[in-house]
């Protein structure tokens, strides 16, 4: 196995790449840890991080969508999950890249 930092901080900012086409915040990550987990160090710790949130991310996304009938709250719920969706994949990139192993927020464990 080897190290590489700088695929681990890719893996952590290709959840971004939803910004520029729209979709696949989930795919491209898990492209990224599935040809990688074996050799990469730490790879397969962060990749399930990643996936981990992003499988969280579109529950909560779903379950806003009913939620904007109750007083707007799902817009609410929209607007804070954008954010996250953001910000801690660039927080945990930069983490990564000082060697952590960052934990992503609200993030539910359905790979262990």
């Amino acid at each position: 196995m080897r190290k590489d930092r700088q695929l681990i901080v890719l893996a952590h900012l290709s959840q971004l790449v939803t910004l520029v086409v729209g979709f696949g915040s989930l795919i491209v990550p898990l492209i990224i840890w599935a040809t990688n987990k074996n050799r990469v160090q730490e790879m397969d710790q962060h990749g399930k991080n990643i996936i981990n949130f992003q499988i969280s991310l579109i529950i909560y996304f779903i379950i806003c969508i009913p939620l904007i009938l109750f007083l707007g709250l799902g817009l609410l719920g929209f607007l804070v999950l954008g954010i996250i969706s953001v910000v801690f994949p660039i927080i945990n990139a930069i983490k990564a890249s000082h060697g952590e192993t960052p934990k992503y927020p609200l993030s539910l464990n359905f790979i262990s």
